[in-house]
């Protein structure tokens, strides 16, 4: 029985069924979302992308974009991608094969965020990646794992506290300064919760308080991971409710999952290792370069093995919440077939009728919604894929229109499109029993220019 195993077994068994279950929260959101976001006839076409990248420097374009998709980008090949993922995750979740289930998984995820392009763009793919690949050196079941492997875990999870708290300082922002980064918060991060509308109504005292409980965290508690076990389950203790409180308010998909996960190696940290399971030559030199190059890659960017692996993103820097927002925007897209009606497209996650409570979602991740919450924090030059949003919508396009909760021109296409902006606040507890709503919400204006329809457009 597990709870028989000795400590090494034990704790590689927890990890990797926890794996299995992250990757499979994000293949089974990418099931839902891939087409539209990077199909034929999606938002950004992944065929499009990487004809346009060979086209620009050759053949590197392989090594630049490491993607299966070279093979095929079609509907069918990312539906095949998607379910070969599931399958994959499943198998490591089953101990099915483990490190074959692994390796499965892993190019397959990779394989769709090399051909994402904006719509993978966040520090969790590179963290469940450098997970991946560091989990494939945890040895057979029967054995012990080498304590390089075990360590290297320790340290992604070490990086990910310590990292995002230096940078918290390094960025002079002001409100890590004077303790202020928490009291808009939860309002402001991409998706929040309804737990967060409630968490914000606390007095700034609690605020101040968990901004710096946050940089202790961060900057010194997880540096417990390098002491005896004793200090090691102080740091579980400390850190394990505040991912969880992160969770419960607000959706950032799988990233606190695997920071969670990752902390069982500090409470089952494998001991007592039989001496004949010492990892061999090239175990030893894949952890040694994946080592230096995440130490390189934060105090030197420019560094050979920091440019070499940053396109498989095994090796990575982090660094979160380094600047805080202090405005709420949301991007809606309208329609119009008489040019004087909008009608809003409805979406099926981020903030939008303000009387509707802000869910939970996480671990799935919507990422057509998260990127429309970065979007809206500059301008649409910038990003242009909402303009080809706004295309897609002219068209009725099936695979763009699943990315939202319906179609309010399902008889026949708009005339034009246009993208809007919003600003949103969370209602006090007095204007919620006022008026029901969780949110206030001030029109801006057009975000983005109206697309008209043009014969162009049609298929």
């Amino acid at each position: 029985m597990l709870a028989d195993a000795p400590q090494y077994l034990r704790a590689r068994w927890l990890w990797l069924r926890a794996l299995g279950l992250i990757f499979l929260s994000a293949f089974y959101s990418l099931l839902f979302q891939i087409h539209g976001l990077i199909g034929p006839n999606g938002i950004l076409p992944a065929r499009d992308y990487l004809r346009a990248v060979r086209d620009a420097v050759g053949a590197k374009a392989y090594w630049l974009a490491p993607t299966l998709l070279w093979l095929d980008a079609g509907d069918l090949a990312l539906h095949i991608l998607v379910w070969t993922g599931i399958a994959a995750s499943l198998a490591i979740v089953f101990n099915i094969v483990p490190r074959a289930a692994i390796a499965v998984a892993g190019v397959a995820f990779l394989s769709f965020v090399a051909a994402a392009q904006e719509f993978s763009g966040y520090q969790s793919d590179g963290m469940l990646l450098e997970a991946a690949f560091l989990s494939l050196f945890l040895g057979r079941a029967d054995q012990a794992p080498p304590r390089a492997a075990v360590f290297m875990l320790q340290w992604e999870w070490f990086r990910i506290y310590f990292e995002s708290g230096v940078v918290k300082i390094l960025s002079g922002e002001t409100q890590w300064r004077d303790l202020t980064a928490m009291d808009k918060y939860y309002e402001n991060g991409p998706l929040p919760t309804w737990l967060g509308w409630h968490a914000q109504q606390l007095p700034h005292g609690f605020h101040a308080a968990t901004a710096a409980a946050t940089l202790v965290i961060e900057l010194l508690v997880a540096a417990l991971v390098f002491f005896p076990k004793k200090s090691r389950l102080i740091a579980f203790a400390i850190t394990t409710p505040l991912q969880i409180g992160i969770i419960l308010t607000g959706n950032y998909a799988f990233l606190n999952y695997l920071v969670l996960a990752l902390g069982i190696f500090l409470i089952e940290t494998p001991k007592n290792i039989p001496s004949s399971q010492r990892p061999n030559i090239p175990t030893i030199a894949a952890l040694a370069i994946v080592f230096v190059t995440t130490v390189a890659s934060f105090f030197a960017p420019g560094f050979p093995t920091v440019r070499l692996l940053d396109p498989f993103r095994i090796a990575n820097s982090y660094g979160l919440f380094a600047v805080m927002t202090r405005e709420r925007y949301e991007i809606e897209f309208q329609g119009t077939r008489d040019s004087t009606t909008w009608i809003a497209y409805p979406f099926p996650y981020k903030p939008q009728d303000p009387r509707e409570p802000p869910g939970i979602y996480a671990p799935y991740q919507p990422r057509f919604e998260w990127n429309l919450w970065f979007a809206a924090l500059g301008d649409w030059r910038d990003n242009p894929w909402v303009v080809q949003t706004e295309a897609r919508l002219l068209q009725n396009e099936p695979a763009v229109l699943r990315l939202f909760a319906g179609n309010p021109f399902a008889a026949a296409p708009p005339t034009q499109v246009r993208a809007v902006k919003w600003r949103y606040w969370f209602t006090t507890r007095e204007e919620r029993r006022r008026t029901g709503a969780w949110w206030r919400r001030e029109l801006i204006g057009d975000y983005a220019p109206p697309t008209p329809f043009s014969r162009q457009q049609t298929r």
